[in-house]
């Protein structure tokens, strides 16, 4: 069987990592293919058409509603206005947005921008602190421009702090990129000089809103996170053979640069910042790079890097991966998602965990009974190490454990019987007999004592 032939579950070329709209960025399955701006070109398209249908059926609804009052009100010869005034509620009901809920002052305290919110409760204050004082001190050298910029990314930052209801996280991340374009139109003008603006004003405004937008309980992100790691834990069993994964881990600084892949991939978790996060997938990304050129002795290509990547994400079974993907699509600053190495590496991310989720018996070349069998736990391959070498391990040790067991319990029950005769025998032995220690009288007069030597006596000393 050729090498084509085992690969082609990865069929990966540099075209399928494009946005399909032809636009010469990154495309996102979480945004079906599309970059981040030609998806919210489509999505506010689709939001047009279904405002517009809504009011559609809301007038129709109105009229007919309208219509039957009227009919019903007819004896009684109601004033014109009433049918008017009883239906205007429910065309406010589907037009109307939730309202927003003010923010609460206290009347004696001072109006500080830096006053804190409510909402950001759960977010530690010295965490908080830190953040903000951060983002001061990069602004200050800007002086006034730096002042607006601050003030611009408070307001935001306290505004969406306050929405109480429940918002969805399409939302959240509209008004979150609205902000970032807003923001960057604004810095072309006085921060040319400065490219890291945009980097302080991202990592200012999630680490204000971390805690509120990374995994909000409104959406099935956590559930989510729970199936891709409860299927990562069912793939166990596939090895790094049948991922055709061109790395030799017996290679010292090979093996050395999976584990940091491994690493800096469960280290994703950690951070709180969409650009962070992107760091670990980038680091993770070169080390698996380097593994590649470490075992071939060449430069690592597209079709080599996708399936070691599935190997790392198989090893690493990172926490809350589909939390975490979400969260850098909706909050990280576009441009970086659609170019640049950032931009590739965490295409190929997501196109690793989509690959997982569809994983099959077609794309191991195995046959579907064999699949159902690994899947299932009731059999494993016997001859490729498992993907996981700490799953592989347990299994090993798990039927070691088995294949003792019969003899375990033969010594068990010798050892049982052994012990049960040492007690019987101890038992019927005469008590054993007990020799009292000598008694010592430590004030009583000592027969050897007459050859020691007289004790010291004081001497007067006369100067």
């Amino acid at each position: 069987m050729d090498s084509r032939g085992e690969r082609r579950g990865f069929s990966l070329q540099q075209s399928d990592l494009m946005c399909k709209k032809g636009c010469g960025f990154y495309g996102n399955a979480v945004w079906q293919g599309f970059c981040s701006r030609c998806w919210r070109q489509e999505t506010q398209c689709s939001q047009a058409k279904q405002i517009e249908d809504d009011r559609a059926l809301a007038e129709r609804l109105q009229r007919e509603e309208e219509a039957a009052y009227a009919s019903s009100r007819q004896e009684e010869h109601p004033p014109p206005q009433s049918s008017r005034t009883h239906s205007v509620p429910i065309v406010k009901r589907l037009f109307t947005s939730a309202p927003k809920t003010p923010a609460r002052t206290d009347a004696g305290a001072p109006q500080t921008p830096l006053s804190r919110s409510t909402s950001l409760g759960r977010q530690p204050s010295a965490d908080r602190d830190h953040v903000t004082q951060h983002f001061i001190d990069f602004l200050k050298p800007f002086q006034r421009p730096g002042y607006d910029i601050f003030k611009q990314c408070h307001a935001f930052v306290e505004n969406i702090a306050h929405k109480k209801v429940a918002v969805r996280g399409e939302d959240f991340s509209d008004s979150v990129q609205d902000f970032y374009q807003n923001i960057s139109e604004n810095l072309q003008t006085n921060f040319k000089g400065s490219p890291d603006v945009m980097d302080e004003v991202e990592r200012y405004v999630m680490g204000r809103l971390y805690e509120q937008l990374f995994c909000p309980d409104h959406t099935d992100d956590e559930k989510k996170d729970l199936v891709i790691q409860k299927r990562i834990r069912a793939l166990h069993w596939v090895s790094i053979e049948m991922l055709c994964v061109p790395v030799d881990e017996q290679i010292p600084k090979v093996s050395d640069s999976v584990e940091r892949a491994i690493t800096d991939l469960i280290d994703l978790d950690s951070r709180k910042v969409p650009r962070e996060k992107l760091a670990c997938v980038t680091r993770c990304s070169k080390h698996i790079m380097t593994a590649i050129q470490g075992s071939k002795k060449a430069a690592a290509s597209a079709d080599d890097f996708l399936p070691t990547l599935v190997y790392i994400v198989l090893r690493a079974n990172p926490p809350r991966l589909h939390s975490n993907i979400q969260y850098i699509t909706r909050y990280s600053n576009p441009s970086r998602l659609m170019s640049g190495e950032d931009g590739y590496y965490f295409t190929n991310l997501c196109c690793a965990v989509a690959f997982i989720e569809k994983l099959d018996a077609q794309s191991l070349n195995l046959s579907h009974e064999d699949f159902q069998l690994y899947m299932s736990g009731a059999s494993s391959p016997s001859g490729p190490k498992a993907a996981s070498s700490g799953h592989s391990s347990q299994n090993g040790f798990r039927e070691e454990r088995r294949a003792a067991e019969p003899q375990r319990d033969t010594d068990l029950i010798e050892w049982s019987d052994g012990q049960e005769l040492s007690v019987l025998g101890l038992l019927e032995e005469p008590p054993a007999h007990t020799h009292t220690s000598d008694t010592f009288t430590i004030d009583s007069d000592n027969i050897g004592g007459d050859s020691l030597p007289p004790p010291l006596q004081p001497q007067k000393f006369t100067g």
